[in-house]
């Protein structure tokens, strides 16, 4: 097999290998076949056009074709020109699926649906990235910077899974882009590989370092580029901002720290994540189901954690600490004696398929029996797996409190505890104005806090004119609140989110709980809750009661009895219901809903939104741009201080590579080349003119390799002179030093010799003379001179130079239009 062939083959392999750490996020993850296909024909057309044409264009155009013809074929097959040329209706319809797979990266958890917008993003990435892999690998011969797409590859993926691109993926990523150095063979690795060690000479005339002198072995070098690839790698997912959002967010929810002991806290943003998914799906699906003892359970709701966090963006539940399971638990905070308790009991059994971190319980629960690790948070009375426990299949028993207190003991309500107060009122300084002087007009004439919260829910479910819908799109930001009173048109989250705001913002202590709907009632005497009964709703903090619940999102759930004005009969109204079954088992097969529209069941509920979540409403995922920008951000972060080194080396191609390739421009006056009084430029049109800037060309190369190493040049020097002095400055010896003098004497001839003869193997000579710089080099200026050359300030000022010429130029056109126009009445005077 050839040495091109290998690249070609370990640049297909680092791709796919890197791409590995985006598996995690999709499930089920068939879509790397795709990829691997799609990118095989890519490589195979690359391979088959450069066996034909060597030069570069052909074969990456002719790969961006076949990238792009198999990707019309599989994505949009028939909306192309006879199903594989993509034309209007099929760039348009990729557009579309486009737009579809960012929407669903923001709206399913991890791991999300292989949904057909995903997985084109994901299969377009892979194809993408593995282009310019082939590209800066095997078209270009360098894959020492093909590394770059790779590790922007991992890190995106390594963002986007919240920790899911474990050390596993990490392995087997820089395995990949190990393998690819290794395949790019002992020439090219000894060069790059030079860096990290000194180079070795054969002393035999002619051999040209990284052309046939032995270096580095291969494997060696190779495992020290690979360690610091790999150390580069796991920095730069520490570089990347916070995500949140979609597939951004950690599917495991909150964890408690410690061990059997007391201690430890709770860390978590989303409680409903690892739910979320089977929120979103077509068909409703029962998640658990309950007995119980109570007479009504149409204020039964289940409770799973309490939002107490407002920072203007989003709900959130606070980090704080948790214990072990008391065997009773505290009694709640803020209830009296008189006010009129009934404890109800329950037994829960979840659903094999209901995976969730927080176990649900109806609020305020007094007792828990449960296997397996849980732990308690007192604030919230909430229990959260210790690990990597979890509900699904938990069988459990709670004993709560049916609290119900009367209208009077609410309106008679003292003040909270002022540390309670300070907490549960802080709302951030970026709230819009408008909400507060809503939440004003709104209560305008109330007497207490109870007549507050009552006006406020009534405004929200029946007098203001809001309108329940589960397909309108929130938005994000400080004025998110404001848009949705402005609208009035929303869901769970935002009714329940916005009376939070807007009570806190009267000073009514606030936060948002979130769990599920009391279920629907089977024929068994069972009650089913299904994934559309999950709900969100605020509770309101009134001394004698403690911490009670108000529900002021419209035809959802059941209003309190304390908070209406007329006692409706029946139970609980809620959304479709879960299959029916004889048993108490929970059902894993999908029921029928007939009430739904496709579009309200591809949002998971005919009701409530499942991002209820924790923090950010429906379209809280990330923007595709955002993330296509946070990419950018990392490439040019890892591409920018390398600049100098590409363009050193693309130089040295330039310089050294096959006639043609080099100009005449850059190869005119270099150090020490032109005579005295001889105008720059013009050695380079002297002699056999091709020949002439070739030799010219070498020399400047050499000039500038002394000059990376330490070694000014001296333009006022001869060549001879020139030479003698990189020699005696470089400390070159042997083999080197003769080649700086042989080159010097090429030069010499090309500007002096009425017919100069064409001199072999001057790229040759050149990398003698840069052998011996490396060689007598310390480890220091070695790396200067590869990752920072001196050289590269030609750059600067070449770029200073143009900036002269044109200023110059419109300086003197400036100056000939003023002068015309100064001269045009005299002109006209004299015509006259």
């Amino acid at each position: 097999m050839s040495g091109r062939a290998r690249l070609t083959l370990a640049s297909w392999a680092a791709t796919l290998m890197a791409a590995g750490a985006l598996l995690p996020l999709v499930k089920p993850a068939t879509w790397i076949f795709t990829a691997a296909f799609v990118l095989a024909l890519v490589s195979g057309a690359g391979t088959l056009v450069r066996r034909v044409a060597p030069a570069r264009s052909p074969a990456l155009l002719a790969q961006a074709v076949v990238a792009l013809l198999a990707l019309t074929a599989l994505f949009a097959r028939e909306q192309a020109v006879l199903w594989l040329f993509p034309g209007p209706r099929a760039v348009t319809y990729a557009a579309e699926l486009f737009r579809t797979g960012a929407e669903d990266v923001g709206r399913y958890a991890v791991p999300a649906p292989d949904t057909e917008g995903i997985r084109l993003m994901l299969v377009g990435g892979v194809v993408v990235i593995g282009l310019l892999v082939d590209a800066l690998a095997v078209t270009f011969r360098r894959a020492a910077p093909a590394g770059l797409p790779l590790l922007a590859l991992y890190s995106v993926a390594a963002g986007l899974s919240g920790g899911g691109a474990g050390g596993l993926w990490f392995l087997l990523a820089g395995a990949g882009y190990l393998l690819l150095l290794l395949a790019e063979g002992r020439d090219r690795l000894s060069q790059w590989g030079r860096v990290f060690g000194g180079a070795q000479r054969t002393g035999r005339p002619g051999t040209a370092v990284g052309s046939g002198g032995p270096s580095f072995a291969p494997v060696r070098t190779g495992r020290r580029i690979g360690a610091v690839a790999m150390g580069v790698a796991l920095v730069v997912p520490f570089a990347l901002p916070g995500l949140s959002g979609g597939l951004l967010l950690n599917g495991g929810g909150g964890e408690g720290s410690g061990g059997g002991g007391g201690g430890g806290t709770i860390s978590t943003v989303n409680p409903l994540v690892s739910l979320q998914d089977d929120l979103r799906q077509q068909e409703d699906r029962e998640v658990l189901r309950y007995r119980t003892n109570a007479t009504d359970t149409s204020g039964m709701y289940l409770r799973l954690v309490a939002l107490d966090q407002f920072d203007g963006l989003s709900w959130k539940s606070s980090v704080r600490p948790v214990v072990d399971v008391p065997e009773r638990l505290p009694w709640p905070e803020g209830l009296a004696q008189d006010v009129r308790v009934t404890e109800v009991t329950s037994n829960f059994v979840a659903s094999g398929n209901y995976e969730q971190k927080w176990l649900p319980m109806p609020y305020p629960a007094s007792r828990v029996d449960v296997e397996g690790r849980w732990r308690y948070e007192p604030a919230g009375r909430m229990l959260v797996g210790d690990g990597k426990q979890t509900t699904r299949g938990a069988r459990y028993q709670v004993a709560g409190l049916d609290v119900r207190p009367t209208a009077e003991q609410l309106a008679a309500a003292g003040p909270a505890p002022e540390k309670l107060r300070a907490e549960y009122t802080k709302v951030p300084p970026s709230l819009p104005a408008d909400v507060k002087a809503t939440a004003l007009k709104v209560t305008e004439g109330a007497r207490n806090d109870y007549e507050r919260a009552v006006r406020l829910q009534d405004w929200f479910a029946r007098k203001g004119g809001f309108r329940y819908d589960v397909d309108v799109k929130s938005g994000t930001g400080v004025q998110a609140v404001s848009r949705f009173l402005k609208d009035k048109e929303g869901f769970c989250v935002h009714f329940s989110f916005s009376m939070a705001a807007m009570a806190r913002s009267l000073g009514v202590p606030a936060r948002v709980a979130v769990g599920f709907m009391p279920g629907t009632p089977q024929t068994d005497g069972s009650v089913s809750v299904g994934i559309r009964d999950a709900h969100a709703w605020p509770e309101l903090y009134f001394e004698g009661a403690g911490w009670t619940r108000f529900e002021p999102t419209p035809a959802r759930g059941s209003t309190p009895e304390y908070a209406r004005e007329t006692t409706p009969s029946g139970s609980a109204t809620g959304p479709a219901q879960p299959q029916e079954s004889a048993s108490a088992q929970p059902s894993a097969a999908p029921s029928a809903s007939e009430g739904c529209t496709p579009q309200m069941r591809k949002l998971g509920d005919c009701g409530p939104d499942p991002a209820v979540a924790g923090a950010a409403p429906e379209d809280s995922g990330p923007d595709p741009m955002d993330t296509a920008l946070v990419v950018l951000g990392v490439v040019a972060v890892l591409v920018l201080p390398l600049l100098p080194l590409f363009w050193r080396i693309r130089t040295r191609s330039r310089r050294l590579g096959p006639a043609g390739s080099w100009d005449l421009e850059e190869a005119a006056a270099p150090s020490g080349a032109a005579p005295a009084g001889e105008r720059p430029g013009r050695a380079a049109t002297r002699g056999t003119g091709g020949t002439a800037a070739r030799t010219l060309a070498v020399w400047r190369e050499i000039n500038d390799t002394a000059w990376d190493y330490g070694v000014e040049p001296d333009e006022s020097q001869t060549p001879r002179r020139a030479a003698a002095r990189i020699v005696r400055l470089g400390e070159l010896r042997g083999e080197s030093a003769d080649a700086v003098h042989r080159v010097a004497r090429a030069v010499e001839e090309v500007l002096y010799a009425p017919r100069p003869q064409p001199v072999a193997g001057l790229a040759e000579e050149a990398g003698r003379v840069r052998a011996g710089f490396h060689a007598g080099a310390d480890r220091r200026t070695r790396l200067r001179a590869l990752l920072a050359p001196r050289s590269a300030v030609r750059v600067r000022w070449a770029a200073s130079a143009r900036w002269a010429e044109t200023t110059a130029r419109w300086s003197d056109r400036r100056d000939a239009l003023t002068a015309r126009f100064r001269r045009a009445p005299h002109g006209a005077g004299r015509e006259a």
